[in-house]
């Protein structure tokens, strides 16, 4: 980015979110910080009984629980099955209630790609609102920056382990790479073409990768240090109202057949 961008830190005393999905967790540790806020989203639920961690709140549909689901209380939010917001999101909207900004993720890759996809969809969606969301699994993690930088520190991490770059808004441009294998310098990047797949940091060497206008999403090895983010601007706005309601945008039975519009 240009000298003159003012940067702006995630302090250090962010809040921080950890949220169990109901994927795979393909047998890592999952890692809670003492003063975590934790949440479990639907089958998640299992992993952390599993795993023997308390979890501050249980949100879903519950369709993917395989053990005891705890009474409802307070902490308890059942959600019906036909809805807009998939757990993962209403778990996030609880975490940013609760001051949350930074979120660690397990559970949310692996399994169903479907899931996977609306999950890396998500961390973008923080990205978009000034937070910064890790998706752990497979021996990776993925996040999304926008208008800002991943300043990641100097590392071991053996060569031949990835770190990939993708353009999720339609063009994000200044697109930098320094300190890695392969570097760009305020390139252009999209959707739908990919020039930032397979790069490699290089050992004893700090790194970053920046974009001055849009959303990239960002892989690499869960062995290397987490990166300090920044944003050359402050973000507005935030995740919107838990949504517990049947989806307005559902077709009654016998509407598509009759052509008539849907009562909503």
């Amino acid at each position: 980015m240009d000298a003159h961008v003012h940067y702006l830190r995630m302090t250090m005393n962010s809040n921080t979110c950890v949220i169990f999905g109901a994927g795979d967790y393909y047998d890592e540790i999952s890692a809670v910080p003492s003063e975590a806020f934790v949440i479990a989203a639907d089958g998640g639920y299992d992993h952390a009984q599993t795993s023997g961690i308390d979890v501050d709140f249980l949100v879903g549909d519950f369709d993917s629980i395989t053990g005891t689901r705890p009474t409802n209380d307070d902490h308890t939010i059942a959600l019906p099955t036909e809805k807009d917001d998939p757990d993962l999101l209403s778990a996030m909207k609880i975490g940013w209630r609760h001051g949350a900004r930074t979120f660690h993720i397990y559970g949310a890759l692996g399994g169903r790609i479907d899931h996977t996809i609306a999950n890396i969809q998500l961390v973008a969606l923080l990205a978009a609102h000034g937070a910064i969301g890790y998706l752990h699994g497979d021996g990776a993690i993925v996040t999304a920056v926008c208008d800002g930088a991943l300043d990641f520190p100097t590392n071991d991490v053996a060569p031949g382990r990835m770190v990939s770059v993708f353009s999720h808004s339609d063009i994000s441009t200044g697109v930098s790479e320094t300190g890695l294998k392969y570097e760009l310098d305020h390139a252009s990047m999209s959707s739908v073409r990919v020039n930032g797949l397979s790069n490699e940091f290089l050992k004893g060497k700090p790194s970053r990768i920046e974009v001055e206008h849009g959303t990239l999403v960002v892989t690499f090895p869960i062995e290397a240090p987490l990166p300090r983010v920044l944003w050359s601007h402050g973000f507005t706005g935030d995740l919107g109202a838990l949504d517990t309601s049947v989806s307005s945008a559902l077709a009654q039975p016998g509407d598509r057949r009759s052509g008539t519009p849907a009562k909503m």
